[in-house]
């Protein structure tokens, strides 16, 4: 038994299984050897789908295996996947291995191409419909609200791809360590920006917010902001970039009156400081982010 399993059976909130992400990366990563036969290999046209936190992190693998060069990489909700383009394998993403649209899509696409499940529990609808699968179990979560089981199904996919995940861990280590600003948790407004792989992220990064803390928030990659969103920023406003900033975009946010929030950080670690602050602000409104509004830890419907 883990740490990080130990963690969340004393506590079994979102606190706990956002702390544990370091340690379940590691483990991911050390996995993506073990089964990378089943993963994309070079290549391959893929696409990749899931829903809500699951579809961000399929837009973020996507982004980063055709800035690696392996192959074309397409990202999909599940319920807008377009069944009659052929791939040479699919990916799907299901932390629950219940949620309707991926099991829909499963069964209209049958055995007319490979398919790979990777799910938190390979006994599920999800997991027995794929043509294979890839458990990760030791990232399930109890909380509604998805952090670690996503970030950990990324690792693995960035572990396959070559990405080194010990020095991603180490940063998400120190972002939980650190303060949060003051005024992240006092923002009325929050904007997330990427770019490439990041842009997934910072989609992710915005609904943490507004799942966790019932708190507005918006998410586009980095060069869109100049084109309509920066029109809202004004004080009280943070812009939160994931990645690189465009030349002069920190500087236009100021002079509008916004904070420019950066870090040097791999993004996926800066996407653990997001769900900390994301959680923090939950608090300090009185709500309970373990029990979030109108959500359920996975949506089945009739």
């Amino acid at each position: 038994m883990s740490r990080a399993d130990d963690a969340v059976r004393e506590t079994g909130n979102t606190e706990a299984e956002i702390s544990s992400q370091p340690e379940c990366w590691l483990r991911a990563a050390a996995l993506a050897a073990e089964a990378g036969s089943l993963l994309p290999a070079r290549g391959e046209r893929v696409a990749v789908t899931g829903c809500g936190t699951s579809w961000f992190m399929a837009q973020s693998y996507a982004a980063a295996r055709e800035a690696s060069g392996q192959g074309e990489t397409d990202a999909f909700a599940a319920s807008e996947f377009p069944v009659g383009r052929r791939y040479d394998r699919i990916v799907v993403l299901s932390r629950s291995g219940t949620t309707t649209e991926v099991l829909q899509l499963l069964s209209r696409i049958g055995r007319t191409m490979p398919t790979v499940a990777i799910t938190a529990d390979p006994d599920t609808p999800i997991a027995a419909a794929a043509d294979a699968v890839i458990p990760l179990d030791f990232a399930d979560e109890r909380s509604v609200v998805q952090t670690r089981f996503a970030t950990t199904e990324l690792a693995l996919l960035r572990a396959h791809l070559g990405h080194d995940l010990t020095p991603v861990a180490e940063a998400a280590r120190r972002a939980m360590a650190e303060p949060m600003p003051r005024e992240l948790l006092e923002a009325r407004q929050l904007t997330f920006l990427g770019t490439g792989w990041s842009y997934g992220l910072a989609n992710d990064a915005a609904l943490k917010f507004r799942e966790a803390a019932g708190m507005w928030t918006e998410s586009y990659p980095a060069m869109e902001y100049r084109h309509g969103p920066i029109a809202v920023t004004k004080p009280g406003s943070v812009v939160w970039l994931f990645g690189a900033a465009p030349d002069g975009l920190p500087e236009e946010i100021a002079a509008a009156g916004g904070l420019a929030l950066q870090s040097q950080d791999d993004p996926m670690a800066e996407l653990v400081r997001a769900h900390r602050v994301a959680v923090a602000t939950a608090r300090a409104r009185g709500l309970d982010p373990d029990r979030p509004r109108n959500l359920a830890r996975s949506v089945i419907l009739p």
